[in-house]
């Protein structure tokens, strides 16, 4: 049967609009609170870490569940919803407010993000997730069962250094000393490790099979 001829079960809808969703949801919650630089006894980090990390995991899952093609394309429409967003935020702040409302100072402290961090995060995002399904895809080959915990880890030990240097760098270069800015790596690495050691279970919770893209795949053959 051709593959457009096919009705796509319920379940399968509602699996692929959560994983799509919540992951592009993420990245935006992460970029929106990624200007506040928060710290954490002797880490420095933004705010946005907190959610960020979630969403290599994330990501992993949802390539895990429909496939290499899958995940690239959510990481790309979540840096264009990002791009979207900062910008419709800029067109709001500049409309003219009403007469009677008094709040455009408060609406602007908490939309007008920091042009430059916000550009940072988006593009180390990018550069990161996309580096983290093309090390995912080569460890599900040869870890499966028990050990995909090997594919989460693997696949983040080298995606997160990526980002946060990308990310650092990008945002803060001339604005802080060369000690400064490897003390916000270090302390986002380290921080980003906790949470896919919280996070890392997470890949259990999605059947192993083929990914949805091969099956649409073999239906067409």
């Amino acid at each position: 049967m051709a593959a457009e001829n096919m009705k796509v079960p319920q379940r399968t809808v509602y699996t692929i609009v959560l994983l799509v969703s919540v992951y592009i949801a993420l990245q935006l919650i992460a970029d929106v609170t990624a200007p506040k630089i928060v710290a954490l006894g002797p880490i420095t980090l933004p705010a946005g870490t907190f959610v960020f990390a979630l969403t290599f995991t994330w990501r992993d899952m949802l390539h895990k569940r429909l496939g290499k093609e899958w995940a690239r394309a959510a990481i790309i429409a979540a840096a264009v919803c990002n791009v979207l967003m900062v910008l419709y935020y800029a067109f709001a702040i500049e409309l003219p407010p009403a007469g009677f409302w008094s709040g455009q100072d408060a609406f602007q402290a908490t939309l007008g993000l920091v042009w430059r961090i916000t550009a940072a995060s988006i593009v180390a995002e990018l550069v990161s997730e996309l580096v983290d399904t093309e090390v995912y895809h080569v460890l599900a080959k040869r870890f499966t069962g028990v050990h995909q915990w090997v594919r989460v880890a693997g696949s983040n030990a080298v995606s997160l250094p990526i980002d946060s240097l990308v990310f650092v760098t990008l945002a803060f270069a001339g604005t802080m000393p060369l000690a400064s800015m490897v003390d916000v790596i270090v302390g986002q690495v380290i921080f980003k490790a906790l949470v896919t050691l919280v996070s890392l279970p997470g890949i259990y919770t999605i059947p192993e099979g083929k990914p949805l893209e091969l099956r649409a795949a073999d239906a067409e053959g």
